[in-house]
């Protein structure tokens, strides 16, 4: 047999002058060491409610947070366009103003028309919508951004815009439409 040294888990094997002190001792050791087991086993039932209760009120805390986040992106996919469309309200109410009139002379329309005009461009700056407008001659063919119908002979360096046949547009970085330009040929 190989000696052990008393600890918490056993009793010591000697010291003791009758069978029944041996018996008592022993006993009295078994019913601590079933005390301390149960005392740990009750702490440890009482942190596994505890972490069962924090993990249940984490999971719901996710859960609340994830169905706002689906309602916030719901609502702002179905109101994206309300700001965009409430600043062209006054365009329409331009061009209903300018079908009404009867005795409008050419001068009057082409006002009108420019007037409605600078309201729907000033309506889609405030949206972030710009327009993409190369300048003939000084601006490379940016094939992200421009859209090349042909290559002509110029007077411009090769791959430089000519002309500009359609302005582009873009939103925040975002080509809605590329400028439609003709483009110099290499010499």
């Amino acid at each position: 047999m190989s000696e052990s040294k008393p600890n918490q888990t056993q009793p010591p094997a000697t010291g003791y002058q009758s069978t029944e002190e041996m018996v008592a001792a022993q006993g009295a050791y078994e019913s601590d060491a079933l005390s301390r087991a149960q005392a740990d086993l009750a702490e440890l039932q009482a942190k596994s409610a505890e972490l069962a209760d924090q993990y249940l009120r984490a999971k719901a805390e996710a859960d609340n947070a994830r169905r706002r986040a689906e309602d916030e992106i719901s609502k702002a996919r179905k109101f994206a366009v309300e700001a965009f469309a409430e600043s062209l309200l006054p365009v329409a109410d331009s061009l209903e103003a300018g079908l009404i009139i009867k005795d409008a002379t050419i001068d009057h329309l082409r006002e009108g028309a420019q007037a409605t005009l600078r309201q729907l461009l000033a309506a889609l700056e405030r949206n972030k919508v710009i327009p993409i407008n190369p300048q003939p001659g000084t601006t490379k063919f940016d094939p992200h951004q421009h859209q090349a119908i042909s290559v002509v002979p110029s007077e411009f360096d090769a791959n430089t815009v000519v002309t500009v046949l359609q302005k582009g547009y873009a939103i925040a970085d975002r080509v809605l439409r590329p400028a439609l330009v003709t483009v110099a040929a290499p010499k």
